[in-house]
């Protein structure tokens, strides 16, 4: 079985780079995950600063070291990041399935970067890592992200009541899917 974590490769597209998350990435990870427009989606308390960014971003790296999360940045060829984009957690056996996240900062949204990022990261998924669906949660107002996963071939599977447990209680989640055979992937 491939090692994922610690062989995490760097996914080039035309006009974005996945890198896997860095330290030194987290002053532009605060600036988008505390950013009141993406914040609000992600449902968890938010980031006081750069410094628990980082300690966040620490924290995602052991996570991939033991196989638990996988997280990439996306990044501009003028090196600047604007995003992040990964895998929550995955089953390789049995379901071979995996859920992915993603997060991009307001400034950048409109321009087919996260959907040129999430490309790539579908390839991996299916490609290295072999997987047979892709499941993505997100809030059911979220008509943005609801337009990107759909017009990435994700088909809306239902609402999953009160799943998730965040800052302002408990809330429902869309649940869509992509399977391998939807991208035509051997």
């Amino acid at each position: 079985m491939v090692q994922l974590g610690r062989s995490m490769q760097v996914l080039k597209g035309q006009r974005v780079e996945l890198r896997p998350i860095a330290a030194d990435d987290a002053e532009a990870l605060y600036n988008c995950w505390s950013h009141p427009e993406v914040a609000f989606w992600l449902g968890a308390p938010p980031l006081s600063s750069v410094a628990e960014t980082r300690e966040l971003i620490v924290r995602l790296l052991l996570m991939a070291d033991q196989e638990e999360s996988l997280r990439w940045s996306i990044v501009l060829p003028d090196g600047e990041v604007i995003g992040t984009c990964g895998f929550n957690n995955w089953q390789l056996e049995g379901a071979y399935r995996g859920e992915l996240g993603c997060e991009l900062q307001p400034d950048y949204s409109g321009r087919g970067y996260m959907r040129e990022a999430l490309t790539l990261l579908l390839e991996y998924g299916y490609r290295v890592m072999e997987l047979n669906r892709v499941e993505v949660l997100c809030h059911p107002d979220n008509m943005r992200a609801d337009t990107l996963f759909t017009s990435l071939g994700f088909r809306r599977e239902g609402i999953l009541r009160e799943y998730r447990h965040t800052v302002s209680g408990f809330q429902d989640v869309q649940l869509y899917a992509l399977l391998r055979s939807d991208m035509y992937i051997n």
